[in-house]
């Protein structure tokens, strides 16, 4: 390991153990009638963390916030956890295992996995609107506004309803491109537009961090496609083989393995060109961070 990687590797450590901290302090565990161990349960002490940590390198990049980026890096991990509590409901995708246990409704029975979704993503727009002074009123707004955009109708909700209509349909590669740019690619970008909102950037430097967002998002998708088919489920966490077994259609299933492999890193290769662009000379992180997205085995 070289001593680049070294560093990068000592920064994720941290930012993971500041991030999972404050998780611990933002979910609460009163919540009535065992809710809140729900939540805990689908939130806590699991997860690659690409979300948030994609906020803090894009908020160091442009020398941000740190309190807004820890917060806006806890929001958006719980859209994205919550939007799995709902996903492995038997009315969507009807999965058992998720991040190595068992699912929410597994575990608590379908109402409860339901409820504790619900009360996630109201949470995380609690978390980006604290009292005081920690973060200025017109930076909520705009945490907010970036987070249930990529979220709602025209992003991640969208995408999932386009996935589920498409069971047993083929797609072509823009149809599959625009449903899981919304399902998965909005989130991540937003991940990185939200970083961005912690500090001041020009809008060439905006355009050139959303191209970037946009590149890892997509790329993010083409490779859980890969290893969808490639690992087995206890290197996954989660049920192996199931977009196949569901005939979902898919990065492989309409490009082939190795096209989609290519495809994955002419992505890794378009993000990396962006933060060139964007004039960053602190982007080695979100540089590093593009590169663990396609590289992951898990």
């Amino acid at each position: 390991m070289n001593m680049r990687t070294a560093e990068f590797e000592t920064w994720v450590s941290r930012t993971l153990q500041q991030v999972e901290e404050a998780l611990e302090r933002w979910v609460p565990s009163d919540a009535p009638a065992g809710l809140g161990e729900a939540m805990r349960y689908a939130v806590l002490g699991g997860g690659k963390r690409l979300r948030p940590l994609l906020v803090m390198a894009t908020c160091e990049a442009v020398g941000g916030q740190p309190e807004a980026a820890l917060r806006a890096a806890c929001a958006v991990e719980l859209i994205h956890a919550y939007s799995l509590v709902h996903d492995d409901m038997p009315c969507m995708d009807d999965d058992v295992l998720r991040r190595g246990k068992p699912t929410v409704h597994v575990q608590f029975g379908e109402a409860q996995a339901m409820l504790a979704g619900d009360a996630m993503q109201a949470l995380a727009f609690e978390v980006l609107t604290p009292e005081g002074e920690q973060v200025p009123p017109a930076l909520q707004a705009r945490l907010c506004s970036l987070l249930a955009r990529s979220a709602g109708h025209a992003g991640m909700a969208g995408g999932q309803a386009i996935d589920l209509a498409s069971v047993g349909h083929p797609l072509d590669e823009p149809s599959l491109r625009d449903m899981h740019r919304r399902k998965t690619g909005l989130l991540l970008q937003a991940s990185v537009l939200m970083g961005a909102a912690c500090g001041n950037t020009s809008p060439a430097t905006w355009a050139a961090l959303a191209d970037y967002g946009s590149a890892i998002g997509l790329a993010f998708q083409v490779v859980d496609d890969i290893l969808d088919v490639t690992q087995d489920s206890e290197v996954l966490g989660k049920t192996a083989g199931k977009d196949q077994d569901a005939n979902k259609p898919t990065f492989v299933s309409v490009l082939g393995l190795d096209a989609a492999r290519r495809h994955a890193e002419e992505l890794r290769d378009h993000a990396h060109r962006a933060l060139a662009a964007s004039g960053l000379s602190n982007a080695a992180r979100l540089s590093m961070l593009a590169d663990k997205v396609v590289e992951r085995d898990s």
